[in-house]
């Protein structure tokens, strides 16, 4: 055996890297050229890692304004679509109260003529009493200003002494849901000349 250790063999690593890793310090070169004074290898550094981080901090800006932009976007789509959920149950549920303002003018002409008597009294102010919980609104009286918004007029007649247009009498009431009109209030009008 020989007094001299075995060479390795296998992949050798040399660190070129500037700044240490463990120290974050500016290395200097041992094998740098003679003719360069220290202090110019420094400053030459220097301002190329000045050039460096002026990139760097240039893209973490136009990185952070990218990741701000795509979270507004995310906040407004996802704003967007519970107004949208929102708005599609209203529809829904208007839709099925719709379907229920028949049996609603059946069980007001039943109150009317004395008929809303027994169970079908019981029933009748429960299913009035839902659709009130739920939102439903009933409109349309006599006496109050005619609105074509809210309004529709069967009949009309000239009146004296009225000034705008009147609802004299109400034919069938109006319902609105979620502030929509969901059927306008069939009334007879009284109005000028």
């Amino acid at each position: 055996m020989s007094d001299q250790e075995p060479i390795e063999e296998g992949v050798r690593v040399t660190d070129r890297r500037r700044i240490d890793p463990d120290t974050f310090e500016v290395r200097v070169d041992e094998a740098r050229p003679a003719d360069i004074p220290s202090d110019g290898l420094n400053s030459a550094v220097e301002a190329e890692l000045e050039g460096e981080i002026t990139e760097v901090e240039a893209k973490v800006s136009e990185l952070t304004s990218d990741l701000q932009r795509v979270h507004a976007e995310y906040a407004n789509y996802r704003k967007r679509v519970d107004r949208d959920r929102e708005l599609v149950r209203d529809m829904a549920v208007a839709g099925v109260i719709a379907e229920l303002l028949p049996m609603l003018d059946d069980i007001e002409r039943a109150r009317e003529h004395g008929e809303l008597d027994g169970a079908f009294k019981s029933v009748g102010e429960a299913l009035e009493a839902t659709t009130t919980k739920i939102g439903l609104e009933r409109f349309g009286t006599a006496g109050e200003e005619f609105d074509p918004m809210v309004h529709e007029a069967l009949t009309s007649e000239a009146v004296e002494g009225i000034e705008t247009p009147t609802v004299m009498s109400v034919y069938q009431p109006g319902y609105r849901f979620a502030g929509r009109v969901l059927r306008p209030a069939r009334v007879a009008v009284a109005g000028t000349d």
